[in-house]
């Protein structure tokens, strides 16, 4: 029952996301289409890229989680769910629960809270990149208008060669 409203609670809020960022702009290419069929199949396109992120890194959250678990079991002597609470909670920022008595479990514990850190960023960094990409979407800019805007400023101002060259045949005369 709690899976299926924690399902719920994250498609309204994959819902909410693609809302804000106004599907109506997440097309295949920058061009504008007015056909409904093509928004649908970008939206589409959108999601599976979404659960695809979401699931590499459900896969790094589970590594890391697991190393957590060993470590904790070996270096602490922690059972094996006094372990996966332990490694669980520090994963997710939460903090330690059990006391540490060994000088290895305290190493171990130092370490793994930082490596958790790493693997929280990562984490996010994954699911976030396909919202984040679709956001810079929303601004079309043209490296070829760019390029042109830019040689037409240059063919408007003579280079400085050239102005060397005119003051110096003017002298000469």
């Amino acid at each position: 029952m709690q899976l299926r409203k924690l399902f719920e609670y994250g498609l309204v809020i994959l819902l909410s996301i693609m809302f804000i960022l106004r599907t109506d702009k997440l097309t295949l290419t920058q061009q504008k289409t007015k056909n409904p069929s093509e928004r649908i199949y970008s939206i589409i396109i959108f999601i599976s890229k979404f659960f695809n992120y979401l699931a590499l890194s459900t896969v790094f959250i589970s590594l890391g989680l697991l190393v957590g678990i060993l470590g904790y079991h070996w270096a602490a002597g922690l059972s094996w769910l006094d372990s996966l609470v332990e490694a669980s909670m520090i994963l997710s920022g939460m903090g330690p629960i059990s006391p540490l008595s060994t000088i290895s479990a305290k190493i171990f514990a130092s370490l793994y809270a930082l490596f958790s850190g790493l693997i929280f960023v990562i984490a996010m960094g994954i699911v976030l990149s396909p919202l984040m990409y679709s956001l810079l979407h929303q601004f079309p800019v043209s490296l070829k208008q760019e390029t042109e805007e830019k040689g037409k400023r240059q063919q408007e101002k003579p280079d400085s060669e050239e102005l060397f060259s005119l003051e110096s045949k003017r002298q000469r005369f």
